[in-house]
């Protein structure tokens, strides 16, 4: 092999592990977001009820959102910390972060809008090389003709 020529054998490598480090810390950001909110659902919800109060969204609306939102990041990321229908996962993160910064964008609050398109593009990249999910319960079960 010539001396600068790359070794694809490390590339691959490389590149599974680098996905795993930013999916397995994505998940686990996303789980943490669920699990911290269920003890104070109630204040949780209230408190993204008053916050969308002047704007077009409905209260109920709100209210239903606020009470599936933690239960949706929870589950997205426990499958993103366990790479278990990782691809699943990562589209419906980004659809939640789609929803997310729909409201975000009716209160105009646009300094919030920009964390949520940063996640947003973590889960395009993730997704876009989702060939690459090598280290996870996914790749385990591939290799195993599950």
């Amino acid at each position: 092999m010539a001396e600068n020529a790359p070794d694809f054998s490390k590339v691959a490598a490389d590149r599974r592990a680098a996905h795993a480090i930013l999916r397995l810390a994505l998940g686990v950001n996303m789980l943490l977001h669920g699990l911290v909110r269920l003890p104070h659902m109630a204040a949780f919800v209230n408190g993204m009820v008053t916050q969308f109060q002047a704007t077009i969204l409905p209260g109920f609306a709100v209210k239903g959102f606020g009470w599936a939102l933690p239960f949706a990041e929870g589950m997205i990321g426990l499958l993103l910390v366990l790479g278990w229908r990782t691809r699943q996962a990562l589209m419906a993160g980004g659809l939640v972060m789609a929803m997310l910064i729909a409201g975000t964008s009716l209160r105009s609050d646009w300094p919030t809008v920009g964390i949520q398109m940063v996640y947003s593009a973590l889960y395009f990249f993730l997704l876009r090389d989702a060939s690459h999910n090598g280290f996870s319960l996914d790749g385990w079960l591939d290799k195993r003709g599950a």
